[in-house]
């Protein structure tokens, strides 16, 4: 079953091409997805398969070891990258777009925010038309309407489309392997040459998650988005915001005891 399908109850309104979906923690939500939750924030830090190769070789602790080289230590850090981990997720499961390269496991730092769009998802249609999913994440204790509006400065820059540095570093991670993967690489490659996708084929993604009720600059950003593309703001509210966080990464970081 889908990670929020099971998690969350969605409150979701839409009008026209703006969507906006609410989440809230089901009472025995969190323990329902309690196993599997670290398994899929690893995911995004390395590959799965490399991981139990570590632990073969290594055994758990050595496994362990790689593993907490690459993720953040700051609960800064891991706030901003919780909530790019859980917009990725959504985006696949409740918005029919792909993230195909899981970006956190290329950082050059533990601690070192990437540059370029937070996530970007990918989808062809059935007459081989490329769309893309621009997104930024946003995870605070509290939210409020300062962040609300940088994240849409963010989202509006390059007159809304994903950044040039951000679809190159997609298609040369999928052109590095053969097959469908870099099929699709060479596409991404030719939209940053010819930028022939319209903006009726570029969607808008917020995704926040906080200690808070969505706060109505939420509901007012979304009200004044442009109206020629596709929006969805996503709130995720977590209200022991800073120890969900600690206690999803120390349980990620357990490896051998999940």
């Amino acid at each position: 079953m889908p990670l929020f399908d099971e998690w969350c109850d969605c409150d979701h309104q839409e009008d026209g091409r703006k969507h906006l979906r609410r989440l809230t923690e089901r009472d025995d939500g969190r323990a329902a997805i309690a196993d599997r939750l670290p398994d899929l924030v690893r995911s995004h830090y390395d590959d799965m398969a490399r991981i139990a190769d570590d632990i073969r070789e290594l055994g758990y602790p050595g496994a362990a070891a790689i593993l907490a080289e690459r993720m953040p230590r700051s609960s800064r850090a891991r706030s901003g990258e919780l909530g790019e981990i859980l917009a990725t997720e959504l985006v696949e499961e409740q918005l029919g777009f792909s993230v195909p390269i899981r970006r956190l496991r290329y950082k050059d730092g533990r601690e070192m925010a990437l540059r370029g769009d937070d996530f970007i998802g990918v989808r062809v249609d059935g007459t081989g038309d490329l769309h893309f999913l621009k997104g930024e994440a946003k995870s605070r204790a509290n939210l409020a309407g300062a962040t609300i509006s940088e994240a849409r400065a963010a989202l509006s820059r390059d007159n809304g489309r994903p950044t040039a540095t951000s679809l190159l570093f997609i298609a040369d991670r999928l052109m590095e392997n053969e097959g469908e993967g870099a099929i699709l690489g060479r596409s991404i490659r030719n939209e940053v040459a010819n930028r022939a996708v319209p903006p009726t084929r570029i969607d808008h993604a917020l995704f926040t998650l906080s200690g808070n009720a969505a706060p109505q600059a939420l509901r007012d950003d979304l009200q004044a988005a442009s109206p020629e593309r596709t929006h969805n703001v996503v709130h995720l509210r977590i209200p022991d915001h800073q120890d969900f966080i600690r206690l999803t990464y120390e349980g990620a970081l357990a490896l051998g005891n999940d």
